[in-house]
């Protein structure tokens, strides 16, 4: 895998190798996810039998059944009517009028000379009233009553006019004194002529107050539509909109389609083949989201483009990985469970990134796979978004995350697995617990099981993935690195027991470039590890080497100094070779090329100059290349540091310091660290660090009086 990276980034640009990723993976989403947001349809008809069961695929209001309730609601407002009390001294006010009217022209000259004879009315006299009422009230009562009425009040004498007026208002004062209504005008009405009839009235006389009676009741309780349509507006707009809920059974299978239900589906759009732009155009725009994600993720990260890259593709087939198997996941619904998503390892792509890459990233990654699990895992409602699912999914990659916060041992990931598990049954039951749901024994079983393979499958396709990542990618994680270091590796084996010496210096030096890696930031176990494996090119001759001669006997006393440089610069590139033959990773053997950079071999440099060779400086130089890494720098000066330590006889605190300096200042102006990212102020530190350790090594010691004895005594001897 990591041989065709290579192939592509160097027919293509960093830029254009990203975006090509990067579209890819969006493509890649769109499809995985197209199904889950696609509005199904059905080919139904009116009246017909359901043949599965429908669920509304979204949240939508009923129109009709709103109206409906609006309609319902809206016959329920009482009317409102408003009591008018002037128009009941209108109406008496009226009726007086007219018995005045009537008591002005009555027909003095015709007065009946007994009581019992009637007046003679003319019909002048009428005219005359009938014209005085039309003019002088503010209603033309002469159309509404009829003539005879008036002609009884003109045959009447003024004391019977008086006392029959009366009577009347007082009876139209008493009747009208309540609300009266339009449809209880003829009820009133029929009980003023009842109550005037037991008052003792002439005959004539009577028969018109009654009909004046009738004729001032009138409706004094008003129908207000103002206020009416006002309330009947309020509380149309008061009710709450009927609506379809996102996953409500609109018919189950094998019933039968009305109009009502068939009004619902043709309302959601299932009736019909006609798919919507809105879902798609929307699942783009999410496909998308993701991809800019991961992109300014990259975009703000300080690191070489290599390692950028590499770290890009990990990713994106993490993520692609996690989407593959939510729909693996998804096919478990076909067995008719419910709440299936429990079962998907969420932890995976977040336990994988924090074991290769970062925590940073495998929290973005967490926070994306809940975004997806929530369209994936929508309970077969295509176009929903399922919140629950996508809680569980966050806080099961943050628990992967948080509890495997040391990734020095694969047995760790299996104990974060556990851990992850636990997390997931306290989400599940708080989720539980917060929507207040009811689930039987059993499905309570069913969900917890799902909580506890999560984790643990997580965790054991973690150990199971991340040593193929390692070797397609050249990944050092922690774990890879830990295993390494274990010296039952042939490589360190090789080391121990050919050449004892070489071991024990690259300890020392492990020892000086951890430290110091970790005080400036840099990865102190890969440098702890890469000088193991440094000097492991010494294996093939070691006894050309001073800390593997231990007869005193230096065989580069009878060689040429060209044989010895060609022996001592040869031991970075053999042990290059066989770090390459062996499938170490990179960085292993970027070390053993780097660790000596360009420098010289001074020694045998010298030696051939005195012995009147005609050398070049270039001659007795390392290949290099010089450190391109920080901790390969370290490694670099951390080697020299403890080999001139060692040579040193009574190294003091100050020598020490001194010595570190020395080298350092050498380094530095043979440019051997031009081509690393390391600042004066780390170098700074690392000298301290150097020091410290040192000087921890090569404490004074107290001397013990045995020790003293014996010494003079063989001074003595």
């Amino acid at each position: 895998m990591e041989y065709w990276i290579r192939r592509m980034r160097t027919m293509l640009s960093y830029r254009l190798f990203t975006w090509l990723l990067l579209s890819v993976v969006a493509l890649l989403t769109f499809i995985l996810l197209f199904s889950h947001v696609r509005i199904e349809t059905y080919d139904i008809r009116l009246f017909s039998v359901a043949e599965e069961t429908i669920r509304s695929p979204k949240t939508v209001v009923d129109e009709r059944r709103t109206e409906i309730e609006k309609e319902r609601a809206a016959a329920e407002v009482a009317e409102v009517y408003t009591y008018r009390p002037e128009i009941l001294d209108n109406r008496t006010s009226l009726v007086a009028s007219i018995f005045d009217f009537a008591m002005d022209f009555n027909a003095d000259e015709s007065q009946p000379e007994e009581a019992n004879e009637e007046v003679v009315v003319t019909q002048n006299t009428l005219e005359k009233l009938k014209e005085a009422l039309s003019e002088d009230v503010s209603e033309n009562v002469t159309t509404a009553i009829d003539d005879s009425v008036f002609q009884k009040l003109l045959s009447s004498s003024d004391e019977e006019l008086e006392k029959a007026k009366g009577i009347t208002v007082n009876q139209i004062e008493s009747i009208m004194a309540e609300p009266i209504k339009q449809a209880d005008v003829i009820v009133k009405k029929d009980e003023m002529e009842e109550q005037l009839q037991g008052f003792s009235i002439q005959d004539n006389l009577k028969l018109a107050s009654i009909e004046l009676g009738r004729f001032a009741v009138v409706e004094n309780n008003i129908f207000d539509a103002d206020q009416t349509n006002a309330r009947v507006k309020q509380v149309r707009e008061a009710v709450e909109p009927v609506q379809i809920l996102e996953g409500q059974v609109i018919v189950q299978e094998g019933y039968l389609i009305d109009r009502d239900i068939f009004r619902q589906l043709e309302a959601l759009g299932l009736t019909t083949n006609d798919d919507t732009i809105a879902p798609f155009t929307g699942l783009i725009l999410f496909s998308i989201l993701i991809i800019l994600v991961l992109h300014f993720q990259f975009s703000s990260w300080d690191i070489e483009e290599e390692k950028k890259q590499n770290y890009l593709t990990i990713v994106s087939m993490i993520f692609l990985l996690s989407l593959g198997l939510m729909k693996v996941t998804e096919l478990v619904r076909e067995l008719d469970i419910i709440k299936v998503g429990y079962l998907f390892p969420a932890a995976m792509a977040a336990m994988l990134i924090r074991s290769m890459i970062n925590t940073r990233l495998a929290l973005v990654v967490t926070i994306l796979i809940s975004a997806c699990g929530s369209i994936v895992f929508n309970d077969n409602i295509t176009g929903s978004i399922n919140v629950e699912i996508a809680i569980y999914f966050l806080f099961s990659g943050l628990a992967g995350v948080l509890f495997l916060s040391h990734t020095k041992r694969r047995t760790y990931l299996l104990r974060a697995g556990l851990f992850v598990s636990v997390g997931n049954i306290i989400v599940l039951l708080a989720i539980a617990l917060i929507q207040n749901v009811q689930y039987s024994l059993m499905d309570w079983a069913i969900y917890l099981i799902f909580a506890v393979v999560s984790g643990i499958l997580a965790s054991v396709l973690t150990i199971g993935l991340l040593p193929l990542f390692e070797a397609g990618f050249g990944i050092l994680s922690t774990m890879k690195l830990v295993e390494l270091s274990n010296p039952n590796h042939p490589l360190l084996k090789k080391i121990l027991t050919e050449a004892p010496g070489t071991y024990h210096h690259s300890v020392m030096v492990a020892n000086l470039a951890e430290s110091a890696c970790e005080a400036i930031g840099a990865n102190g176990l890969l440098a702890r590890v890469g000088c193991y494996y440094h000097d492991i090119g010494k294996t093939k001759r070691p006894q050309y080497f001073i800390e593997n001669q231990f007869n005193n006997q230096n065989p580069h006393d009878r060689l040429s100094p060209e044989a010895s440089r060609n022996i001592i610069i040869s031991h970075a590139l053999d042990g290059a070779e066989m770090l390459r033959k062996y499938k170490l990773p990179k960085p292993f053997i970027d070390i053993a090329e780097q660790h000596h950079g360009t420098t010289l071999l001074k020694f045998f440099y010298v030696k051939a100059k005195e012995e009147g060779i005609n050398v070049q400086e270039e001659d007795y130089r390392y290949p290099g290349p010089k450190p391109q890494t920080r901790e390969s720098a370290v490694i670099s000066i951390a080697d020299s540091v403890e080999a001139a330590v060692r040579s040193m006889k009574d190294p003091t605190s100050e020598k020490i310091k001194k010595l570190i300096e020395s080298i350092v200042q050498g380094r530095l102006q043979d440019g051997q660290l031009n081509e690393c990212d390391l600042t004066l102020k780390e170098l700074e530190i690392i000298k301290q660090s150097f020091s410290e350790t040192l000087n921890g090594i090569f404490h004074s010691r107290i001397e013990y009086p045995e020790i003293k004895i014996e010494r003079e005594r063989k001074k003595q001897a």
